[in-house]
């Protein structure tokens, strides 16, 4: 266990939750979270998608680093890519406090932040000064992709204004773009998904940058199923190379034991397994390997990323487990996932891509 693991996450755990994530980027900005070199991974964890070569299949989800300042520490602590965000436009505090609640018992998190970050001014200094301290040859992004995660502010927001603004504003400096439509704490923001606007924002950012990094649109878990496909088609039609399934769940799936179970917000964690687990696989049916997936939601064994991977994700992302277990999870998550290949019979997670599907 690196020191972070081991000193500083049983005090955090006493803390008020927020309040601890600070304390865990202060943490990491001090060079707390381990260091671990991408080219020691086991080949076999090695994943091509998008264009971009990953040393790992297991990224950090945005809403951890929402105003990219522990990028750099999070890619040497063995992630194998790296999401930033979500930011927007204008800087905005987010909803009121208590709006982070841990549901011990549960292992899971609720969440009604409201895109509380700087702003994009910010956010895109901070991405450009990383890609400017490190060449392209040399930056962690070469190695370790890192994307940029955007929103719209709760007001005066115009979409079809907005995000091609804050794709223009990254989209030097990112690996990968996100346009999240799916956080259940912004109002409105999911009304996006409907196909005919979902497909309206993406052609606003395609007249207004034809080259730019692969564009990948993150969804929710709660997509009736009657309008997957829909979804999905849309996406594919306005140029997006991939999709995050999923964001968090306003559902509350039976048997919670917390007391915080009755919290307003999006509830992530063990508890969003199946139903994560579920949409990925209705969503990869209808993408049929057109494009790349990214499976997030109750991700924390490495029978779980084999398990997203069997369904057709190429790649994964974790953040309520790291929340509970700190940096040391991604060296259990590694070794499992290879255990897991290897009891299965796959060489490589590619081997493994899809074949629940078939």
């Amino acid at each position: 266990m690196n020191i972070m693991s081991r000193m500083i996450l049983p005090l955090m755990r006493r803390l008020e939750p927020e309040a601890a994530h600070h304390i865990a980027l202060d943490a990491l900005q001090l060079g707390l979270g381990g260091v671990s070199c991408p080219g020691n991974d086991d080949p076999a964890l090695s994943v091509r998608a998008m264009g971009l070569r990953f040393p790992n299949p297991i990224g950090m989800a945005a809403g951890f680093d929402k105003n990219a300042v522990v990028v750099r520490p999070l890619t040497r602590a063995g992630f194998g890519f790296v999401e930033a965000g979500t930011v927007t436009p204008r800087p905005q505090p987010g909803n009121p406090q208590p709006r982070l609640f841990r549901l011990t018992e549960d292992r899971a998190i609720i969440n009604r932040m409201g895109f509380n970050n700087q702003g994009i001014d910010r956010f895109a200094v901070r991405m450009a000064r990383l890609h400017r301290v490190s060449s392209p040859r040399r930056r962690p992004g070469a190695q370790v992709p890192v994307g940029a995660n955007l929103g719209i502010n709760k007001t005066g927001a115009d979409p079809e204004r907005d995000y091609p603004m804050l794709v223009g504003r990254v989209k030097h400096y990112a690996d990968y773009i996100v346009i999240n439509l799916s956080s259940p704490n912004t109002p409105g923001l999911r009304d996006l998904l409907e196909a005919s606007k979902l497909k309206g924002i993406l052609d606003a950012i395609n007249a207004a940058h034809p080259e730019r990094p692969p564009l990948l649109v993150k969804i929710s878990p709660d997509i009736a199923h009657d309008d997957v496909e829909a979804v999905v088609e849309a996406a594919i039609a306005g140029g997006a190379q991939g999709l995050i399934v999923s964001n968090t769940t306003i559902s509350r799936p039976a048997g919670l034991l917390s007391p915080y179970a009755t919290e307003a917000g999006g509830l992530s964690g063990r508890p969003l397994r199946p139903l994560a687990q579920d949409m990925l696989t209705r969503v990869a049916r209808v993408v049929a390997g057109r494009v790349a997936l990214v499976a997030s939601g109750g991700i924390e064994t490495g029978a779980d990323i084999l398990d997203r991977v069997k369904a057709g994700a190429d790649l994964v992302q974790i953040y309520t487990a790291y929340v509970y277990e700190g940096p040391g999870i991604l060296k259990r998550l590694k070794a499992e996932t290879l255990r897991a290949l290897r009891a299965e019979g796959f060489e490589t997670l590619a081997d493994a891509r899809g074949v629940a599907l078939k």
